[in-house]
């Protein structure tokens, strides 16, 4: 019988599975975040990548990997607010249907600045700004928005511009780091509490990491085709992730525990 790992087909998880091969012993189940989470809890998918929020949320029956995330510190790049008008005036704003974790960021940081913001989850992209001040997106969906909203390519990562035309950018990751100058945890790999993750898969797993962050120019130029940016693009934006769940990243995941009221189990598989 086969493992099944849930994996979500974005570039930014794609160095921890590019070299990963599938077989009868180990398969891959392609989901959106909201659908990984489910499909852990439910025992359809036997270890996933899971959003933080969720793990959190579900941490009586969750556990993660001790050395595995989808992290970053400061602009992460895809998980942005696109909006019309300025952060201090936004009354409407669209969310992503595919994450429970930025959307719980978001409203964090509207909150923590004092405003009240009226939410409806609603699938789309930009044409969502005719009807609403704002919209969340995230993953391929936002780094293909974002790319398209670049006159050119910057020199420099700090020449990118936050603005264009009309559509401001906030990179809630940035945000999230002006506050705490800690990292965001966007996901961890975790398995229900009563199956421990197989060390046969683990040892795969961190081979794969390995080799994909070893070979991140043959794993950017595969993603780059595969939405249509350019491959430089595409490199900076993988190598500005924290994939090891390093003593910051913990200490980031555990502020945002604090900060949505939640416990944080500080509780890991021994690996």
């Amino acid at each position: 019988m086969s493992y099944v790992l849930g994996v979500p087909r974005y570039a930014n998880t794609s160095p921890l599975y590019h070299f990963l091969q599938e077989s009868e012993e180990l398969q891959f189940r392609y989901g959106v975040p909201t659908e990984l989470n489910q499909w852990l809890l439910e025992g359809s998918v036997d270890l996933s990548l899971v959003s933080s929020y969720f793990y959190l949320a579900n941490a009586d029956r969750l556990r993660p990997l001790p050395d595995f995330s989808v992290a970053d510190l400061g602009p992460v790049y895809s998980v942005n607010l696109f909006h019309k008008v300025p952060w201090d005036r936004l009354k409407r704003v669209a969310l992503t249907t595919e994450s429970a974790t930025s959307v719980r960021l978001l409203r964090y940081l509207l909150e923590a600045d004092g405003l009240r913001v009226e939410y409806t989850s609603e699938a789309g992209g930009l044409e969502l700004l005719e009807r609403y001040d704002g919209v969340l997106l995230i993953g391929d969906r936002a780094i293909q928005t974002y790319a398209g909203l670049l006159p050119a390519l910057p020199e420099s990562v700090h020449q990118v511009p936050w603005q264009v035309g009309g559509v401001q950018v906030t990179d809630l990751s940035m945000k999230w780091y002006e506050r705490t100058r800690l990292p965001f945890v966007f996901a961890v790999w975790a398995t229900r509490k009563d199956e421990p993750p197989p060390p046969a898969v683990v040892r795969k797993l961190r081979a794969a990491r390995q080799k994909g962050l070893g070979n991140l120019e043959t794993v950017s130029l595969a993603e780059a085709r595969r939405l249509g940016v350019p491959q430089p693009l595409m490199q900076h934006y993988l190598w500005n992730f924290r994939y090891q769940l390093e003593a910051p990243d913990r200490l980031g995941l555990q502020a945002f525990a604090e900060a949505v009221g939640l416990a944080y189990p500080d509780d890991y598989w021994d690996v």
